[in-house]
């Protein structure tokens, strides 16, 4: 197989909250003015990615892995996780605020829905003026003060919001409560999971006037009730790769392009990259490809060096 850059068909997900920044902004195909999510990179069971572009174009992603495991996913990355690819990337529209939520971490998630947890990390790419985000607690806490504040429906005077705007990051370890805010444009990696306990949604009613469904007690034992600095600060040095976020799950790094830059793929980790500002061209081999803001690419471990060109802003995002 020559392997080769490889671009997905968007699955676009409608959500009461959604708006249209896919489309006006990232130039996303959406249907309607509540789209709220575009999974870019995803094998979700029933959400499972199609590439768009190439030789395997029509092939979902499970399918590309299966026919060569080390060289689309990477050495290191099939010894760790076998052959399922195990991060989700996701563009988010924000036009109202998202419930108030939290993630199991990886035990509690396997014993009771058999799933990965959902360590996950956000990037600002656009914020309205006033935009917030909630991030975990203002200060420590405990499950009786929480339930207490719950009940009393002020469990958002706990919590800690952040005015945000273009470029920040946050890491969210699992057991972080937190809630995207109104007017946020959101690059998400996480791991691939879609496990998410509501523990609060500002008592709002559908069109048919129900509440939505909570997680209350699920939630309980899966939060992390002490403050933590969810924020991350990160170089911006051009044309090379700036660490923002590393963890067990993902390696996530920030370029700023102005000329060229590298990107080298291993045999043991695969590397996506997405687009937060800009285009620029991926050089490998003979070959050249044009990428723009909003795209997602996924480089196979085997493809090897990579050069960027252009005028761009990306996440550089692998397994280390």
């Amino acid at each position: 197989m020559h392997w080769y850059p490889l671009v997905f068909k968007p699955i676009i997900k409608e959500r009461i909250w959604g708006g249209t920044k896919l489309r006006d902004i990232l130039h996303k195909t959406i249907v309607s003015d509540i789209s709220g999510e575009s999974w870019e990179i995803s094998t979700v069971p029933g959400d499972v990615s199609v590439v768009a572009n190439g030789a395997l174009e029509g092939t979902d992603l499970n399918a590309v892995v299966a026919l060569d495991p080390e060289a689309v996913l990477g050495k290191k990355v099939v010894a760790q996780f076998g052959d399922q690819f195990p991060l989700l990337f996701k563009f988010l529209d924000a036009r109202e605020d998202l419930s108030i939520q939290v993630h199991p971490n990886d035990a509690l998630a396997k014993e009771r829905h058999n799933s990965f947890g959902k360590t996950e990390m956000w990037y600002v790419m656009q914020a309205d003026p006033g935009a917030q985000l909630i991030v975990g607690f203002k200060e420590d806490s405990n499950v009786e003060a929480y339930q207490t504040a719950l009940a009393q429906h002020q469990v958002v005077d706990l919590l800690a919001k952040h005015s945000v705007q273009k470029g920040e990051v946050f890491f969210l370890e699992t057991g972080t409560v937190h809630a995207i805010g109104a007017g946020t444009l959101i690059a998400e990696i996480q791991q691939t999971s879609d496990i998410t306990y509501r523990i609060y949604d500002f008592d709002r009613r559908d069109a048919q006037g129900n509440l939505r469904e909570l997680h209350t007690e699920l939630a309980l034992d899966a939060i992390n009730y002490q403050h933590t600095e969810s924020k991350k600060a990160y170089a911006q040095n051009t044309n090379v790769s700036n660490v923002m976020v590393d963890c067990p799950y993902f390696t996530t790094s920030f370029i700023p392009l102005t000329d060229t830059a590298s990107v080298h793929c291993t045999h043991d980790s695969f590397t996506v990259l997405m687009v937060m500002e800009g285009d620029c061209a991926l050089l490998y081999g003979d070959k050249k490809m044009e990428v723009t803001k909003g795209t997602t690419i996924l480089l196979p471990a085997a493809l090897g060096t990579v050069q960027l060109k252009g005028n761009a802003e990306l996440l550089e995002i692998t397994i280390s």
